[in-house]
Order: C-alpha cells, then sequence, then structure tokens
C-alpha cells in the first residue's frame, strides 16, 4: 500500500518537529513547512529541522502558512491525504505586545490552509489549539465548556481559527480533530517556555524570573505524549470534535517544578520575583477522559521523567544551547 502523505505545517517549531519525527518513523510521507521566524533563537528551529532532514521520507519548504500563492503551489504538487497546522503564533504574553500577527497567522493562516483543502477535496484537518481558551472556567477544563471569554490576543485567535474550522467542517464536510494542547515541555523545547529557562538560568546561576509568587500551577505535558495524541486524532475519523491533550492529573505549581530542576542539576535556584501578569491563567487541568475514549490515548511520561529527559538533554546540547538568548522575548509559563 502506498504510503500516505501529511502537510505538517510548524515543522521546525517544538510540537511540530516531534510529530513530523514520529510520523517518519510510522512510514508516512512528510511535507514539512515552517517560515522559520525569529521570534526566539531560530537555531533551535534549525537544529530540530536537521533531525528531521536525516530521513528520506521528509520534504521541507520555508513557507508562511500567511503566503496562500506559496500554499497554492504546494498543494498542486502534492496529493495530500492530511493537512496538520502546528503554525502559530504561540504564547499568551507576546501577543499582547504584538496582536496582529497573532490573528494573521493563527485565523487567517488557518483559513488559507482551509480553503486550498476544499480547492483539493482534502478531507482531514487537525488543529493545534490551546488550553489559554478556558480562562475562567471551572477545572478539570472538559471540551463542552463555553470558551467565549479568552483574556489574550493569543487565545483569542485560536478561537478564532476552531470556529473557522468548524464552518468548512459544515459546508464542505471536511474531518476536523481541534486538539487543545496543555502546557507542553521537553527535549528541544520552546526557550520562551518556563521550564527551559529554568533549566538554563539555574544551571548557569542567573536569576530566574518569576512572574508572580510560584503559586501558579499547569497541567504539565511531555512532547512525545503530544505528538502521539495529535496523530491518533489525524488517524480517525471524528466529524468535528475538540480534544483536550494534557497531564490529565492534578496541576503542578512552577514553585514544585522549580525544585525538581535543583534537584536534577544539583544547583540552587536564585529568585527575582516579578508582578503576576493579568493575562496568564493561575491553573489549567486537563480532563482527558475524551481522548482516552475516542482515541485510546493517554499520557505515559510523567513530570520526574519527563523532566529528567529534558535536562539530559540540555546537559548534552549545552555547548551550543548555552549561546541561546532568553533575553529578547516575553517569557511564557
Amino acid at each position: 500500500m502506498q504510503a500516505k502523505t501529511v502537510l505538517l505545517t510548524g515543522a521546525a517549531g517544538f510540537i511540530g518537529w516531534k510529530t513530523a519525527q514520529l510520523l517518519l518513523e510510522k512510514g508516512y510521507k512528510v511535507v514539512g513547512i515552517d517560515n522559520m521566524n525569529n521570534y526566539y533563537d531560530p537555531r533551535l528551529k534549525e537544529w530540530r529541522k536537521s533531525q528531521l532532514e536525516k530521513y528520506e521520507n521528509f520534504k521541507f519548504f520555508n513557507v508562511d502558512i500567511e503566503n496562500l500563492g506559496a500554499l497554492k503551489v504546494l498543494f498542486d504538487s502534492f496529493n495530500f491525504d492530511y493537512v496538520v497546522n502546528l503554525a502559530a503564533r504561540a504564547g499568551v504574553r507576546y501577543s499582547i505586545v504584538n496582536p496582529h500577527v497573532y490573528l494573521t497567522t493563527n485565523a487567517h493562516g488557518t483559513l488559507n490552509l482551509l480553503e486550498l483543502m476544499k480547492e483539493n477535496s482534502v478531507k482531514k484537518f487537525v488543529l493545534a489549539s490551546t488550553s489559554s481558551l478556558y480562562a475562567g472556567q471551572p477545572m478539570p477544563f472538559k471540551e463542552n465548556l463555553p470558551v467565549n471569554t479568552p483574556i489574550s490576543p493569543y487565545a483569542a485567535s485560536k478561537k478564532a481559527a476552531e470556529v473557522m474550522s468548524y464552518t468548512y467542517h459544515y459546508l464542505y464536510d471536511i474531518d476536523i480533530s481541534v486538539v487543545r494542547y496543555f502546557t507542553v515541555y521537553g527535549p528541544a523545547g520552546r526557550p520562551d517556555m518556563s521550564i527551559f529557562r529554568f533549566i538554563k538560568w539555574i544551571d548557569e546561576g542567573t536569576p530566574i524570573k518569576l512572574f508572580g509568587d510560584g503559586s501558579q500551577a499547569r497541567d504539565f505535558t511531555y512532547v512525545d505524549d503530544i505528538a502521539k495524541g495529535t496523530i491518533l486524532a489525524m488517524e480517525k475519523e471524528v466529524g468535528y470534535e475538540i480534544i483536550n491533550l494534557g497531564g490529565g492529573k492534578n496541576p503542578i505549581s512552577l514553585k514544585t517544578i522549580i525544585e525538581k530542576i535543583e534537584n536534577l542539576l544539583g544547583k540552587k535556584a536564585k529568585i527575582d520575583y516579578k508582578p503576576f501578569n493579568k493575562a496568564d491563567m493561575m491553573e489549567t487541568w486537563a480532563d482527558i477522559e475524551k481522548a482516552e475514549k475516542l482515541l485510546g490515548w493517554k499520557p505515559e511520561i510523567d513530570i520526574d521523567e519527563g523532566l529528567k529527559r529534558t535536562v539530559e538533554w540540555y546537559l548534552d546540547n549545552k555547548d551550543w544551547v548555552k549561546n541561546i538568548s532568553l533575553e529578547e522575548n516575553v517569557q511564557n509559563i
């Protein structure tokens, strides 16, 4: 049987890289695209891309999902069986600084893909969305909660992508899995996220910038588990479904994360306390019952094993990771 072809956007991004890797290992042909922007140090994106280019069934193109013309060339050149949209402007705090690019990438970019899927009769779409939509809702967060009060432009742009996707499902019978991710971490993670920063800062003896008192908590989810759930969502016909992918256990506070990293590195953190950011959520916690029932998915890597693997990757790659600057961008939890 001929291998099926996946268009995977954001292929050099953190979750995109790992999802592409697992797809390639399963025998799919993957056409990966990424605009390689400098929201954070592109050296990490180049490293991830270099890992994927070792596979014969991987092709990469430097394409932005906002560029409808370039996307059209791709759709004319390949027969895609699936489109997995992991390209996004991510991060709550930077979306307050530069809201326009969040809407153009996350909403308009998604629309570009859906239009080309309609025109080329591609019938399966996976959209990466976010736990940030659940602000103000009761925990653990269930997918059927009304999420009509986003507290950041990032969350609002993802809501726009979700509802546009529903429209294309309704009008054109595209099968759509919306996967809402909960605080993803792991090796080669985003350097604007707290875990990457905490590891680097504690190791270097640089004071950690901690926004709030550290009691804010997250449903941390290891990147391999997220990638596996994303692929299961791609392979399953669902109609239109929103599916949480999260750790599913009690949220873990940032104070606890810092203590665990201290133990792994054998070093003590210095902490520079900053005011809490009102666009941040205090806690997130996924109800993952739907993912278990619909996809047969549940996370396999707990926080201790996940942090151990993440610290090991950092130490193994420290010779170049040490040069990555963490100062230019806004920190996200």
